[in-house]
């Protein structure tokens, strides 16, 4: 393990130019974080063409090619970004998997598919994360979860998503309280609907009108608000669900 005096950030989900993720890591490698990201099914050469552009900012930065669904993803990166860059102070759990559903078409794979990704690997990210920082007498560190607003209204078509998705808010909350005396603070960031790889121009004209700020949020605006989650400012907030959506109305 190398160590450093910078801070260092692991952000899972990051796949492609417009992805949420991309746009945090962007933001961290801004603050002079380093980066270790995880890819998966990206463009051929895409993830090594963002890896230069985040060393040329000036920052370490590493990745990996990871499927998420994997019983045994957690350990395997922490165990690559404590090799390569040492162990992070900041866990951004960004990746999700979604497909379609409905109640029509509903079925066993379906959930468990869901399940592995938005669930059992976040999760078992946010523990092992926890023990191994425990173990390393570490200060200070920040767990922030993606969620999508699930308990503020229905997402009908998107059973799975919703039911998996929906369960980090209330593991966010819990886990807080768990960890809270090691230093780590544990929150999740609801963006609310955002243009990134999803949405339509179909979709956009729909849901314009809904944002009471007059546009639709874009990956930045959620990369701003998890920069201040993840950093020293933010030492006094843990345990929240913060809902940054523009104003969106879902009336």
């Amino acid at each position: 393990m190398r160590n450093t005096k910078r801070k260092i950030a692991l952000i899972t989900g990051v796949s492609s130019e417009r992805d949420i993720g991309t746009a945090i890591c962007r933001k961290l490698a801004s603050k002079e974080i380093d980066i270790f990201f995880t890819h998966w099914l990206s463009e051929v050469g895409w993830a090594d063409t963002f890896q230069k552009e985040l060393l040329e900012v000036g920052v370490r930065c590493e990745s990996l090619s990871v499927d998420l669904s994997h019983a045994n993803a957690a350990n395997l990166l922490l165990d690559a970004t404590s090799t390569n860059l040492g162990f992070p102070s900041i866990l951004v759990n960004n990746a999700a998997h979604s497909t379609s559903d409905g109640y029509l078409n509903l079925n066993a794979k379906t959930l468990d598919d869901h399940y592995a990704v938005n669930m059992r690997t976040t999760f078992l990210l946010c523990t092992e994360y926890a023990r191994r920082f425990e173990k390393l007498k570490m200060n200070t560190g920040r767990i922030i979860n993606m969620t999508s607003g699930q308990e503020l209204g229905p997402m009908p078509n998107e059973l799975a998503y919703v039911a998996t998705k929906g369960a980090i808010s209330a593991f966010t909350k819990s886990l807080s309280v768990e960890v809270a005396h090691l230093g780590v603070t544990v929150n999740a960031v609801n963006p609310g609907p955002t243009d990134s790889t999803w949405m339509t121009e179909e979709i956009r004209k729909h849901i314009l009108p809904k944002f009471l700020l007059g546009r639709i949020g874009m990956p930045e605006d959620a990369a701003r608000l998890v920069a201040f989650l993840a950093s020293d400012d933010a030492e006094w907030i843990t345990g929240q669900v913060i809902h940054s959506e523009g104003g969106f109305y879902r009336g």
